[in-house]
C-alpha cells in the first residue's frame, strides 16, 4: 500500500484530488504509519481505479513528472535572480506589493501538479480576466454577436491605446477596449450581482472549485486611476461599438471588479490546464468550456495576449499566453498542461521579466513551441510527453517498417528527426536487414550511402546480405 501511495504522489497526483474516492487523505496519512487493509484499498480505488493504473504505469501525460519537476525548479531557480524591470505604479495599490516574490503552479491535463516559491500568495488577476470573460461572452452570446462588437487582430498598441480598429470596434478581447467589450457582453440585460456572481462561478469551475477573493483595495485604487478606461468607455460608444442599451458606467464597474479578483499560482494553474485539455477541467473532470469557445480564446491569446510583445512572444515561445500587470503570466501547452508564472517585476511592454525569462528557456528545452513538431526542428529538445525509451523504441520500430515497406521518404523524415539509421530492434535486425529482406533496393542503395554498417549481425548470427 505504502508503494501504491508513493506511486500515485510521485506521479503528481494529490491525496485532496476531487477525483479519488471518500476519505482519501485520510488514507495517504495513514499509509505513512500503518499498513492498510484489502477494505482501506477498496476504499482508495473506488471510482478512481482507471486513475491509480495510469498512474503507477506511468500513462498519465507526463509519465516521468518527478523529473519535470526537478528540471522545471532548475529553470525556475534560475530565473529567481533577474532583478530586471519596475512594479506597476500607475494603480497604487499594486505598487505597494514586494517586487521579490516569484512564484510558479503548474498542472497537467491529467491533473498533475506542483508549486514552486510564492506559488500560494494571492494577486489580483488584472488583464488575465480577458480571456475568461471572452469565454463566458462566447458561451452565453455566441462568436458571431461578439465579434460584431470586437475584432480579430492585434492591435501593435499599448493595451490601453485610445484606439479602434477600421470598422470602430476593439481591435481584440485581449487589450483594454476588448475588455471592457467583453464585459458589456457578459450577461447582457441581467442585474450587475448576477454578472459578476456569473463570472466568479465561471473561475471558480475552471479551477476546479477554488472560488477567487477580492481585493477591494485595488477595486478602488483601479477605479480612482481608471481615465484612460473611461476615455476609451466613451470613444467606443461615440462610435456606435457597444451593444444597444448597454449602461457604460456599469459596464466599466464590471471590468474593473473583474481586474482586481484574486487567485493564486497553483489555481491558475488548473484555469491554464482546463484550457489546455479543451475545457474539460482535469482535477473535476467536469466540462466548463465547449471545445469550439476554447479554440476561438487560445487563438486570441496566442496572437494578443502579450501586449505589443505578442509578435516576440509567438516567435520565440510559440504559446497561447496571456498577461497581467501584476506580474501573472498565464500559460497553455495545448492537450499537455497549463502553468502560471508571476513575479511583479514588470518590462516596457507590461509583462514579468521573470516570467518571460522562464518561458523563453522552458520551450528552449522542451519541444512545446507550436511549431516544434515540424520535421527536422526539434534540435536536441526533449519531449516529457514520452518515456525516453519509449519514443526511441517507437521511432526504430517506424524506422524498420519503412525500410520493409519502401518508404523512403520517411525514412529521410527520420533522419531529419536525429534517429539513427543504424537502430536495431530486439531481434537485432536493422533497417538494412529489413530492406534486404524486401529487396527494397533503393532503400539498401541509401543505407549504404548513408554510412549504415554492413557487418552488423542480429540474433540469428546473419549480416544483412546473409539475411538477403
Amino acid at each position: 500500500m505504502r508503494d501504491l501511495v508513493r506511486s500515485i504522489r510521485a506521479a503528481g497526483l494529490r491525496p485532496d484530488d476531487p477525483r479519488w474516492g471518500a476519505g482519501l487523505r485520510g488514507l495517504f496519512e495513514a499509509a505513512q504509519e500503518r499498513p492498510l487493509a484489502d477494505d482501506d484499498l477498496q476504499q482508495l480505488t473506488a471510482g478512481s481505479l482507471s486513475l491509480i493504473e495510469r498512474a503507477v504505469h506511468r500513462e498519465l501525460v507526463i509519465p516521468d513528472f518527478p523529473r519535470l519537476r526537478s528540471e522545471v525548479e532548475e529553470l525556475f531557480e534560475a530565473a529567481r535572480s533577474i532583478e530586471d524591470g519596475a512594479v506597476a505604479t500607475y494603480i497604487p495599490q499594486l505598487a505597494r506589493v514586494d517586487p521579490a516574490q516569484w512564484g510558479l503552479g503548474l498542472c497537467t491535463i491529467d491533473g498533475q501538479r506542483f508549486v514552486l516559491g510564492d506559488a500560494l500568495e494571492r494577486f489580483c488577476v488584472q488583464s488575465t480576466c480577458k480571456p475568461i470573460n471572452y469565454c463566458v461572452a462566447l458561451e452565453t452570446s455566441g462568436e458571431d454577436v461578439v465579434h460584431r462588437h470586437i475584432g480579430h487582430e492585434p492591435s501593435g498598441q499599448g493595451f490601453n491605446e485610445l484606439s479602434l480598429n477600421d470598422e470602430g470596434l476593439p481591435h481584440n478581447p485581449m487589450i483594454n477596449a476588448g475588455g471592457i467589450m467583453a464585459c458589456a457582453l457578459v450577461g447582457s440585460g441581467k442585474p450587475a450581482s448576477e454578472r459578476f456572481d456569473e463570472v466568479v462561478g465561471q473561475w471558480a469551475r475552471l479551477t476546479g472549485g477554488v472560488r477567487p477573493g477580492f481585493d477591494n483595495a485595488v477595486y478602488q485604487s483601479e477605479r480612482k486611476t481608471a481615465d484612460r478606461n473611461f476615455a476609451l468607455g466613451y470613444f467606443m460608444r461615440e462610435h456606435g461599438a457597444f451593444p444597444a442599451g448597454t449602461d457604460l458606467l456599469e459596464t466599466l464597474e464590471f471590468y474593473f471588479q473583474c481586474c482586481s479578483l484574486e487567485l493564486d499560482c497553483d489555481a491558475f494553474a488548473v484555469v491554464a490546464a482546463t484550457l489546455a485539455n479543451g475545457g474539460v477541467c482535469p482535477v473535476t473532470e467536469e466540462r466548463v468550456l465547449s471545445p469550439d469557445t476554447v479554440r476561438a480564446c487560445l487563438s486570441m491569446m496566442e496572437s494578443c495576449g502579450m501586449y505589443d510583445f505578442s509578435g516576440e512572444w509567438a516567435f520565440t515561445v510559440g504559446l497561447p499566453a496571456k498577461s497581467g500587470v501584476s506580474g501573472v503570466i498565464l500559460v497553455v501547452v495545448p492537450n499537455t498542461l497549463g502553468f502560471a508564472v508571476w513575479s511583479p517585476r514588470l518590462d516596457e511592454h507590461g509583462n514579468s521579466v521573470r516570467g518571460v525569462a522562464f518561458c523563453k528557456e522552458l520551450v528552449a528545452r522542451y519541444n512545446f513551441h507550436q511549431f516544434d513538431n515540424l520535421v527536422g526542428c526539434r534540435h536536441g529538445k526533449r519531449d516529457p510527453r514520452r518515456e525516453p525509451f519509449a519514443e526511441v523504441e517507437g521511432l526504430c520500430a517506424e524506422l524498420l517498417w519503412a525500410a520493409k515497406n519502401g518508404d523512403l521518404h520517411r525514412i529521410r523524415r527520420l533522419e531529419a528527426r536525429g534517429v539513427d539509421l543504424a537502430s536495431a530492434d530486439y531481434d537485432g535486425r536493422t533497417a538494412l536487414h529489413l530492406a534486404y529482406a524486401e529487396g527494397r533496393q533503393q532503400i539498401v542503395d541509401y543505407l549504404l550511402a548513408r554510412g549504415v554498417p554492413t557487418d552488423v549481425r542480429d540474433r540469428f548470427g546473419r549480416t544483412p546480405a546473409e539475411g538477403a
